[in-house]
């Protein structure tokens, strides 16, 4: 099987975009065997 890793998937972080939460998302790419993992932070000053 071919590797993927998502490279846009928006978090809580991300204002009107997403509400995933980063360490539920951190914990699947892990169980995924995702070798690395995007998350544009959108709509606000602050970052992570």
């Amino acid at each position: 099987m071919p590797t993927y890793s998502h490279l846009h998937v928006h978090t809580q972080f991300s204002l009107l975009d997403g509400a995933a939460d980063i360490k539920k998302l951190y914990k699947k790419a892990i169980n995924d065997e995702m070798p690395a993992m995007a998350s544009p932070i959108t709509g606000t000053c602050s970052g992570v």
